[in-house]
């Protein structure tokens, strides 16, 4: 049976510095360049949301795009919006790259959205920064 999908545009603007402790100053400087700033800085962030469920396509059974939205709102955009990213208890340990981010996002997101739906989590940073990750479990639990 073939396999539907739908994405959908979120869009939260928050701050942050690119830095780790397990660098020097100097060392931090060299690898972050200019987004090592200590006063930090900001993106308006665009999250894309894939979902899908097998069969969709043919059945033309419609997903539910307002459960999405819900989710999203609450555990992303209201998380995440107009907020220092560094704060975040979900960077506690990590830097606040957009790897990271995507990645975090995909773990806010899948126990909430019905199993095998979430297809897809994709930031985009800046005009020339796109991060992605398709996964099927908790990234979280892996590590």
């Amino acid at each position: 049976m073939g396999q539907g999908s739908i994405t959908r545009r979120y869009r939260f603007c928050a701050a942050h510095r690119l830095h780790t402790d397990h660098l020097s100053v100097e060392e931090n400087r060299v690898v972050f360049g200019k987004c090592n700033n200590p006063n930090g800085h900001g993106h308006n962030y665009v999250v894309l949301v894939t979902i899908g469920s097998p069969g969709a396509a043919q059945s033309g059974r419609s997903m539910d795009i307002d459960g999405l939205d819900r989710i999203v709102a609450d555990r992303i955009v209201s998380r995440f919006d107009h907020r220092d990213l560094n704060q975040d208890p979900g960077f506690a340990t990590q830097t606040t790259t957009g790897e990271n981010l995507v990645l975090l996002i995909w773990d806010l997101l899948v126990a909430d959205i019905p199993e095998g739906q979430l297809k897809k989590v994709a930031v985009i940073e800046t005009r020339d920064n796109y991060f992605e990750y398709t996964g099927s479990a908790s990234v979280a639990a892996r590590s």
